[in-house]
C-alpha cells in the first residue's frame, strides 16, 4: 500500500478543511465590515465623511501612477538625478493653472456636471459648485483645485519624461496662462482703484 495514498478519512478531513476555511472565510467579511463601519463612525464623530470613497479615490489614483510608472519603464526613459529648478517652478505654476481650470472654470463646468450643483460665481470666470449627494467624494476631487492638483502635478511629470518637448511646451502655455490671468486682476485692480469703482 503507498503511505502517501489518501484514505476515505484523509479525503473526508480535507474537505473538512475547505468547509471550514470558507466558513471562516464567510465570517471574516462580515468581521472586516463591521470593523471599517466602527472605525468610520469613530473618526467621523458625527460628521458624513466618505472614507470608503476617498479609499478608493487614493486606489485609483495608485493604479493611475503605477501605470504611469510602468509606461516610463516600458520606454526605458531616464529618470534625471534630480529635478532642475526651472522645471519645478514651471511644473509648479502649470499644475496651479490646469487645476484651477479643470475644478473651477466656467467653461469646464461640463464636465463637473454629473457631479456637482451650481452654487453660484466665485471670482473671475469661477464658479462655486458642490459635491452632488451620493457621488460625495467625485465632486469633492473635481472642485477642489488642491485634489485635483495631485493628480495633474502626476500627469505633468509623466509627461515630462515620456515626452518632455511637448509637455513642457503644454507647460509653458498654462505658465503663460497664470501670467495672463495675474496681469488682468493686477489690471482690473488697478483700474478701480484709479476711478475709484469697488
Amino acid at each position: 500500500m503507498d503511505p502517501l495514498a489518501t484514505t476515505p478519512d484523509d479525503r473526508a478531513d480535507t474537505t473538512g478543511d475547505a468547509v471550514a476555511d470558507k466558513r471562516a472565510g464567510n465570517r471574516l467579511a462580515p468581521r472586516l465590515r463591521e470593523l471599517a463601519r466602527r472605525t468610520g463612525r469613530r473618526y467621523s464623530a458625527g460628521h458624513d465623511r466618505p472614507l470608503g470613497g476617498y479609499l478608493a479615490s487614493m486606489t485609483g489614483f495608485g493604479a493611475y501612477t503605477a501605470a504611469w510608472a510602468t509606461a516610463v519603464r516600458v520606454r526605458g526613459c531616464p529618470l534625471p538625478d534630480r529635478p532642475q529648478p526651472w522645471d519645478v517652478v514651471l511644473t509648479s505654476v502649470a499644475t496651479f493653472r490646469l487645476s484651477r481650470l479643470l475644478s473651477k472654470a466656467s467653461v469646464t463646468s461640463p464636465l463637473r456636471a454629473p457631479f456637482t450643483r451650481y452654487v453660484g460665481p466665485q471670482g473671475p470666470a469661477e464658479l462655486h459648485e458642490e459635491a452632488e449627494g451620493g457621488r460625495d467624494t467625485v465632486g469633492e476631487l473635481v472642485t477642489c483645485p488642491f485634489c485635483t492638483s495631485v493628480w495633474v502635478v502626476s500627469t505633468l511629470t509623466a509627461g515630462q519624461l515620456l515626452w518632455p518637448r511637448a509637455t513642457r511646451t503644454a507647460m509653458g502655455a498654462l505658465a503663460a496662462l497664470a501670467g495672463a490671468d495675474a496681469l488682468q486682476l493686477a489690471y482690473s485692480a488697478l483700474v478701480s482703484r484709479t476711478t475709484g469703482d469697488d
